[in-house]
């Protein structure tokens, strides 16, 4: 099964807007479920020179060759460089580039860049692409350079922007756009995808991963189960929690991380791992992680729902802060304290 069949309604989706191409779509869903290999997809299908009947890229025309080496004139590919070249999975990221700390933002000098491409006939008399991924890092001044090309749009451009969270767009950019919300694909295709790649026990990679196939395949050969392993093994303590020895832990396998934001991935498992905590209090099963079923039940016995909840409320803040220059040692220190505070 490919990313096109685990993903049929949202392939219908943007097929149905062929007819009528609009000037810039805004495909929009969780991570890591396959919106930027599907946007992919459909940018080669607009390419294409022999369309299958399926409407899918025939794989075998001059246009096709060119995009399987990377080099299609038509197509332009801005995503920040820590994303590495060619590579715009939404379940990962990639390394440094030289000595340099590759940046995590598309720069307004990557939009700059566009101008000759946009203002130039295209070379095969057909479509022309932008593929933005993730639009969410443009910053405000890249993203006022890219509202110039989507308010006064060129004809047979199309700009596809792919965002993990659309709410951090600028109201003006996503109001020019027609948005395709992309859900994860139901969870049997999303099973069958992973066996195909050689993952045995989908089932409980999906459910760790939230239902996102790309970042449960992720998981389950290398990924991020450094960082995983390392928080869950402090997360798991309750009560026996040391919380400096824990910051401390977390700090050398957050540091240890070549891929963006490893304190903000941290974060987001630790979420989920309170929301499983705060269903064991309700006596619920997890959601995400299911394997641990038995320890988060034991853990809830020794703390409550309301505080829980509260402390919830707490970690969306956090959230929001990793995200600005911090201390993380300092930061997961105090994150610790006030976790350990639970039990």
């Amino acid at each position: 099964m490919n990313i096109i069949e685990m993903h049929s309604q949202g392939w219908k989706q943007l097929q149905e807007r062929r007819a009528q191409l609009p000037h810039a779509l805004l495909i929009a869903g969780q991570r890591g479920i396959g919106k930027f290999e599907l946007a992919r997809n459909f940018a080669a299908a607009l390419l294409c020179e022999a369309l299958s009947e399926s409407g899918n890229a025939c794989g075998q025309c001059p246009a096709c060759g060119w995009l399987a080496q990377g080099n299609h004139p038509d197509l332009r590919l801005v995503q920040p460089d820590a994303l590495g070249e060619g590579e715009g999975s939404e379940a990962g990221a990639g390394e440094e580039v030289g000595r340099k700390k590759a940046s995590q933002q598309i720069t307004i000098d990557q939009v700059r860049a566009l101008d000759e491409f946009l203002h130039v006939g295209t070379h095969r008399h057909g479509a022309r692409v932008v593929l933005l991924n993730p639009a969410e890092a443009m910053n405000r001044a890249t993203a006022n350079a890219i509202l110039k090309s989507l308010e006064e749009p060129i004809a047979g451009t199309l700009f596809i922007l792919i965002s993990s969270e659309p709410h951090r767009l600028l109201p003006t950019i996503r109001s020019r756009c027609q948005t395709v919300h992309m859900r994860p694909p139901p969870a049997a295709n999303a099973v069958a995808w992973l066996r195909h790649a050689g993952v045995g026990d989908g089932e409980q990679w999906l459910a760790l991963a939230g239902g996102s196939p790309l970042l449960a395949l992720e998981l389950s050969v290398k990924g991020e189960r450094a960082l995983l392993d390392s928080l869950l093994g402090q997360m798991s303590r309750g009560k026996g929690l040391d919380a400096v020895a824990a910051a401390a832990a977390v700090d050398k396998a957050v540091k240890a991380e070549k891929r963006p934001a490893p304190l903000k991935r941290s974060l987001e498992w630790a979420q989920k791992w309170l929301f499983d905590l705060t269903l064991g209090s309700q006596g619920l099963p997890p959601r995400y992680f299911v394997a641990h079923a038995p320890q988060l039940l034991r853990l809830a016995q020794d703390t409550d729902t309301r505080k829980l909840l509260a402390f919830n409320g707490k970690a969306i803040q956090y959230k929001a802060q990793c995200e600005q220059p911090v201390n993380s040692r300092l930061f997961l220190e105090e994150f610790f304290l006030n976790y350990a505070r639970l039990f």
